[in-house]
């Protein structure tokens, strides 16, 4: 469902027939041009989707005489349209208005060409009908890569993030971060409007990210590429040490490669954080440090024995 005003807002639309909804029954980011439809082929109509009539579809039902447009405008209205949108700002035909206060369908205009209003239409239905969930953590901008930062309250997530700041990287959610699955394998976040840049720093209490550091300090949204899980150093629990086996988290049904980080004093968590987003960088470019270390002592352990080799044979 999408709120009726936001959607009228968002994409500059004008009421040429209001049917007082407060939302409109959108479930899916794709539109129709019900052009076949108005030739009265009926088979395989996407009346669910947002209907646009462009100068094509317009054009056509003028050359119609009144009967027959008539006709196929009602048999269109009967259909549980979500809305109808006239681009180009062509007016609108009685008949429709007369069939959209009989179904209470409600029909909009806008200046703009067809295809360029499909397309942000498209873009904007995209991003509010995004499967959403909300989670406990941090997100920042370290060197392009978005970092999720979760862990156990007062593990340090916010003064690992102020540490990155200062550092010169952007803080773009603190405490809650809003996640929203983009496509199959994209993720977005961003905080709340009403804790924006703001962080809760322990002992120090709220903070304006923004204001004390600047603007640059700070970031609208970002793709999440990277899930950094810190925790308490615990005794006697192995950590991976070589990173060989690559470990993920799936949000969304979305898979992120994912770290454990344990935290103990005198640990620098924000270099270290720094260098997990550099090296999640090399492997997103094809190099891979543990493959790298492996062919180099594979190399030395084959001259070794090409040098033993050779010692026997002159012996």
């Amino acid at each position: 469902m999408v709120r009726e005003k936001d959607f009228v807002e968002a994409l500059g639309l004008k009421r040429i027939y209001d049917a007082k909804l407060k939302y409109l029954p959108i479930e899916v980011s794709n539109s129709t041009r019900p052009g076949l439809q108005l030739a009265d082929y009926w088979d395989f109509f996407a009346y669910e989707r947002p209907q646009l009539l462009g100068l094509v579809e317009m054009t056509y039902l003028s050359s119609l005489d009144e009967g027959t447009r008539r006709a196929r405008l009602t048999k269109l209205f009967n259909y549980k349209l979500p809305c109808i949108i006239i681009c180009r700002g062509i007016p609108c035909f009685d008949e429709m208005l007369i069939l959209a206060a009989a179904h209470n369908i409600p029909i909009y205009s806008t200046e703009k060409q067809t295809t360029r209003f499909e397309l942000e239409m498209i873009h904007y239905l995209n991003n509010y009908l995004a499967p959403r969930e909300t989670r406990h953590g941090v997100l920042v901008n370290v060197f392009g890569a978005g970092m999720l930062i979760t862990g156990s309250s007062g593990v340090g997530k916010s003064e690992a993030a102020l540490e990155l700041i200062k550092r010169g990287h952007q803080l773009v959610a603190d405490d809650v971060v809003m996640i929203r699955r983009l496509n199959e394998n994209l993720l977005e976040g961003e905080s709340p409007e009403r804790v924006r840049h703001f962080m809760e720093i322990r002992g120090v209490g709220i903070i304006n990210v923004a204001n004390i550091y600047g603007a640059g300090a700070v970031q609208r949204r970002k793709t999440i590429n990277l899930h950094v899980h810190l925790e308490l150093w615990q005794d006697g629990k192995e950590y991976d040490r070589l990173g060989v086996e690559e470990k993920y988290i799936e949000i969304l049904g979305v898979k992120l490669p994912s770290l454990l980080l344990p935290i103990h004093p005198g640990r620098n968590l924000a270099v270290v954080l720094e260098v997990a987003a550099r090296n999640y960088r090399q492997k997103q470019m094809g190099y891979s440090a543990v493959e790298d270390l492996a062919q180099r002592s594979i190399a030395l352990a084959q001259k070794a024995e090409e040098d033993r080799d050779d010692d026997l044979f002159n012996m």
